[in-house]
């Protein structure tokens, strides 16, 4: 029997499971630049870190005046990164290790992300990750994105899990928050180590302050085995 009986994990994307930022960043800088926006920086993008894309042009119209819908930069947003996502998308190394790891394990697993369907399906086939990740829920799915608990809570019901049996994987605040108020245990990978002190991440059950540079599947594997010991 497994160690991990019982556990089920649930990844968010971007930023967790593939390095996706970069191209996020330069869709959005190339959108936003065709909207009379051409100073948008990587410190702007940091701020939209853990957010749906849907949520985060609404908060560009608002913020920089945009004569374009919501649905109309959405569109563009979403057109130039499935163009580049397509093109490379990085998966980080101990992350695709934890992932075997689990499969070999029989590890019931999903992933829940503020991108949208098209997006998240054209990483997984683009880095093979989608061999073991067929349980797939988006934001645009669900009636609120992270931090609301919405999309993690639907992972759990397609996997025919508890929340209190899930473990989630995050690399944003609002995505830990979102796992804390799905009543789920997190281990958190800040995407942005500087931000490991946001008082969301204070939720976590494993926060690893050094970002991806810290963690590894071994690691991740052992602390997963503990806390099913301790349920």
């Amino acid at each position: 029997m497994s160690r991990l009986c019982g556990i089920s994990v649930i990844f968010d994307l971007d930023g967790t499971l593939v390095d996706s930022e970069p191209n996020y960043y330069e869709a959005g800088r190339q959108t936003l630049a065709a909207h009379g926006v051409p100073d948008f920086t990587w410190a702007d993008h940091e701020r939209y870190v853990g957010i749906s894309t849907q949520e985060t042009v609404a908060d560009w119209k608002d913020r920089y005046a945009l004569e374009a819908t919501v649905e109309e930069l959405l569109a563009a947003k979403n057109r130039r990164y499935l163009e580049l996502a397509r093109g490379a998308t990085r998966v980080y190394p101990q992350m695709r290790a934890f992932v075997d790891l689990l499969a070999a394990e029989g590890v019931p697993m999903a992933v829940a992300s503020g991108s949208s369907p098209e997006a998240i399906a054209a990483v997984l086939t683009g880095t093979g990750l989608d061999a073991h990740l067929h349980t797939v829920v988006s934001a645009d799915e669900v009636a609120h994105g992270k931090p609301a608990p919405d999309v993690f809570l639907e992972a759990a019901r397609r996997l025919g899990a508890s929340p209190a049996d899930c473990v989630v994987l995050e690399d944003a605040a609002p995505g830990a928050a979102a796992a804390h108020a799905a009543g789920m245990r997190c281990i958190a990978v800040p995407y942005v180590p500087a931000q490991a002190g946001a008082p969301e991440f204070a939720t976590a059950g494993l926060l690893l302050r050094g970002g991806q540079q810290e963690f590894t599947a071994r690691g991740a594997y052992d602390w997963l085995v503990e806390s099913a010991a301790l349920s």
